[in-house]
């Protein structure tokens, strides 16, 4: 039985073009924008770390291209278990974008799916975005011809922010929901806590809850406490 597949996917409030931080990837950005939004644009590859955004811009373009009149297709690949089945289900997709394509390196049958996947939206006028951590040299497909038809298309690196560019994001985000996080406490969070900047804007919204439930600031004290009661750090 071909399983269910992500083909209603709600598209996260967070996870738009106006909520990402671009920094020194504003070129990229604005390529993956043309890219979602206007026919005939080359396709795009994007590689990089975990934790440099390229799930958000792959949504944030399923969204503007949804919102074009575009049909859409979101495909996380590490999340779907017969790869294969759910690639070729969405052939068709006027936009398809295919998430941590470094999942099925090594599936043959899933790359066979992504190369006809390929060719068929390539006679139709579709548009393919592509993201994976590495590069289509060094992602171990082991279909030759898949590895040199994502190869020809356009290829962007995604640069994480740096530690400087995280913690004025964080600021601006709480300073915007009229939270105050003084230099403090983002020394001791920078100090103790993953620093991917998805994760440090999923943990604001919860410190925003719980600040607001005990009516308290966020001291590190408060901090250090939220973090070991949740058991996402030891307490230091």
């Amino acid at each position: 039985m071909i399983p269910q597949l992500p083909l209603a996917l709600r598209w996260p409030r967070r996870q738009r073009f106006e909520h990402f931080h671009a920094g020194a990837n504003a070129a990229t950005v604005a390529a993956v924008q043309r890219l979602a939004t206007t026919p005939g644009t080359a396709w795009l590859y994007l590689s990089g770390p975990a934790g440099s955004g390229k799930s958000h811009l792959l949504m944030a373009a399923c969204q503007a291209a949804s919102e074009a009149g575009r049909t859409v297709q979101y495909l996380p690949l590490a999340s779907i278990a017969n790869r294969a089945a759910a690639i070729r289900g969405v052939a068709g997709s006027e936009f398809l974008a295919l998430d941590d394509l470094g999942a099925i390196a090594g599936d043959r049958e899933a790359e066979h799916a992504l190369f006809d996947v390929y060719n068929q939206a390539r006679a139709e006028g579709s548009a393919l975005l592509f993201a994976a951590e590495a590069t289509p040299l060094q992602l171990g497909l082991v279909l030759p011809d898949l590895r040199s038809r994502l190869g020809a298309c356009q290829q962007a690196v995604l640069k994480p922010l740096d530690d400087a560019e995280r913690r004025d994001v964080l600021k601006g985000q709480a300073t915007a929901r009229g939270i105050e996080l003084d230099d403090t406490v983002l020394d001791w969070l920078f100090a103790r806590y993953a620093r991917d900047l998805g994760a440090l804007l999923h943990l604001l919204d919860k410190l925003d809850l719980a600040s607001l439930a005990a009516q308290r600031r966020i001291t590190v004290p408060f901090l250090r406490g939220f973090l070991r009661d949740a058991g996402e750090t030891p307490p230091v």
